[in-house]
């Protein structure tokens, strides 16, 4: 199924970026939440991922995280993730970039990982900026307080929101300088983590794409693997073992 100029590069000592995106997620389960049944079909997530809605209604939108939170909190790593931890554990300079919120990647094992969305687990302070785990406080009000008295939002990029800045740095870094790029399970349509693999193609990357259908990326790319991820990533992992 690999091609032979694929397999040639699987070595050790290559430079290897993996970008993920909603695709990888959803075949472990993970919701849209978009349209869901009950209170919150009455909302589209462009009305409660935003900046201002929190402020104008910081209890409803804490409480459609933490629905939300609820609902990841019960799905599993699908084989893709775990094959992205034997890659790490096999590459001596990998890093895997997420679009992705849920923290699966982690979950999975996954070490060196840059999150462009930030993490659904995490809360910041919106006053002082402070970074606290999900479980980190034991509060009645909604939203909690930090100690410093702001109000804590969960740690993730909201509509009309910049992604961070050292997140998106370091990803274009490692993308610019890698020998291999794989794009897994994203529309490949979301700027600027779109633009990361024609940045590593620019800097003489092999462009690797994984997806249940082609995108914009498609014809840039070195190889396309049409089909789930959870199917495909374990074969290059596979091939990995044989090299």
């Amino acid at each position: 199924m690999l091609s032979q100029a694929l397999k040639s590069l699987l070595r050790p000592d290559k430079r290897v970026v993996v970008l993920t995106g909603a695709g990888i997620s959803a075949e472990s389960g993970v919701p849209t939440f978009r349209g869901e049944d009950g209170l919150w079909k009455k909302f589209r997530p462009e009305e409660l991922a935003t900046f201002d809605a929190f402020i104008s209604n910081p209890q409803l939108v804490w409480e459609w995280y933490e629905y939300r939170r609820k609902l990841i909190s019960e799905v599993k790593p699908n084989p893709a993730h775990h094959s992205l931890v034997k890659m790490e554990e096999y590459f001596e300079n990998f890093h895997l970039i997420t679009q992705n919120v849920d923290g699966l990647h982690q979950k999975a094992g996954s070490k060196k990982v840059i999150e462009l969305h930030g993490n659904i687990k995490r809360n910041k302070c919106i006053k002082c900026g402070r970074e606290l785990e999900e479980l980190e406080f034991s509060s009645k009000e909604i939203p909690p307080k930090c100690t410093c008295g702001g109000m804590l939002r969960p740690d993730v990029v909201w509509f009309g929101e910049m992604l961070p800045a050292q997140a998106i740095n370091e990803a274009y870094k490692v993308s610019s300088l890698c020998d291999i790029f794989f794009s897994i399970g994203t529309s490949a349509v979301v700027y600027p983590a779109a633009h990361l693999p024609v940045v590593a193609k620019q800097g003489g990357a092999y462009l690797v794409e994984i997806n249940i259908e082609r995108t914009e990326l498609s014809d840039l790319a070195d190889e396309v693997f049409l089909g789930k991820a959870g199917e495909i990533t374990p074969q290059i992992a596979k091939a990995i073992r044989e090299a």
